[in-house]
């Protein structure tokens, strides 16, 4: 499901290339002011030695200036401690660069606790290279003279940070691509910003990948047999991760999928159009949880009238299905539409069963509270 990919983006963002100051040194011994100043902060030496110990042996280090800033920004000391544990880098950044790096960010998302919070989850993401400022701020103005909202702004700079320190003309490239593929299959031009917000939303990454993508992967659905007005509706439910597709990927997944299924190539785009996860899914996964469905009982025409279940990993169907079994339901002869879509949607659909009375169960696949 798009859910699960999108989980990648913030280890994806720790990715940014770590800060360098012509003027720092790298000594056979650790510098113990940076140590003692991190002791004082409470964060945890020994996870920074194990990780990323080369940091304790550079000079100069800003440990305490900071500590100082964000503390100044109202960030406890708990959080303060997470921050420099998780991103020590952080302590090799002028202060002066902090500074304009704030000053940055807080152009775009003015409230100290949420950015703050930005802070915490992706640190990689601000305390980032100074030599990337220009190309920071002439992106920030890209995309506010596109009427982006501060929040979609703020998640790009959060969680994809390359897509802001490269030049501003390589993102413009790729929005003009996005924007006239929107248009060519007909989409409203008053419903364009809308489309583009929550297409960079989904996937911030998209910006990163070459234009080129995106019109083979157009081009290939086309040939597929995709009308101009179904195109639109795919690119709209893949969102940015349409340019995670590539026509080789696509042509066997959708071969494997035309195969196991035994359905017509008319009766295969309306899968895709329903379920989207059969273009971007490896076969070897789809086989995982065709093999599942099937295990539990679930005949192969049920799995076409909902391919939506194939968004589903084999122990969350599992899970499901024995819940539902408790209830008196029995999904080898019902719908699978109770049984699919998001955690939210099975608990609301479950709800509404009043078939039998619901016993306790352990959940095998998850902790008690846990997202299945």
């Amino acid at each position: 499901m798009l859910r699960l990919i999108a989980t990648s983006l913030c280890k994806r963002a720790a990715a940014l290339p770590l800060p360098r100051r012509p003027c720092a040194t790298l000594s056979t011994a650790e510098n113990q002011q940076t140590v003692e100043a991190l002791y004082d902060l409470s964060v945890d030496i020994q996870k920074v030695r194990k990780l990323k110990g080369w940091i304790l042996h550079r000079s100069p280090a800003y440990t305490k200036e900071v500590a100082a800033m964000l503390k100044d920004m109202g960030a406890s000391g708990s959080i303060i401690a997470r921050i420099l544990a998780v991103y020590p880098e952080a302590v090799l950044c002028h202060p002066e660069q902090i500074q304009a790096q704030r000053e940055l960010w807080t152009s775009v998302c003015p409230k100290q606790k949420e950015l703050v919070g930005i802070i915490e989850n992706f640190p990689a993401s601000f305390f980032t290279s100074a030599s990337h400022h220009d190309s920071q701020r002439n992106n920030i103005a890209y995309f506010q003279s596109l009427n982006l909202n501060k929040r979609i702004i703020t998640k790009l700079m959060a969680s994809a940070p390359q897509s802001f320190s490269q030049p501003v003309e390589q993102n413009e490239l790729m929005v003009r691509t996005l924007q006239q593929a929107y248009r060519e299959l007909g989409g409203e031009e008053a419903n364009m910003k809308i489309w583009l917000q929550k297409l960079l939303s989904q996937n911030p990454f998209v910006l990163l990948k070459p234009p080129e993508v995106l019109r083979e992967t157009l081009l290939f659905l086309r040939a597929r047999g995709f009308s101009t007005a179904q195109l639109l509706r795919l690119l709209s439910k893949l969102k940015g991760f349409v340019t995670e597709l590539n026509p080789d990927s696509m042509r066997c997944t959708l071969a494997f999928s035309q195969d196991a299924m035994g359905c017509s190539e008319e009766e295969l785009r309306d899968i895709v159009l329903n379920c989207p996860a059969v273009l971007y899914y490896p076969d070897v996964i789809l086989a995982e949880r065709f093999q599942g469905l099937l295990g539990a009982g679930v005949s192969m025409s049920q799995i076409k009238e909902t391919p939506t279940v194939l968004e589903l990993t084999t122990q969350i169907v599992n899970y499901r299905i024995q819940r539902l079994r408790l209830r008196g339901y029995d999904a080898r002869t019902g719908s699978l539409g109770v049984l699919a879509g998001t955690k939210k949607d099975f608990e609301m659909s479950y709800g509404k069963l009043k078939l039998g009375r619901e016993r306790p169960m352990f959940n095998p696949v998850a902790p008690l509270k846990a997202d299945d």
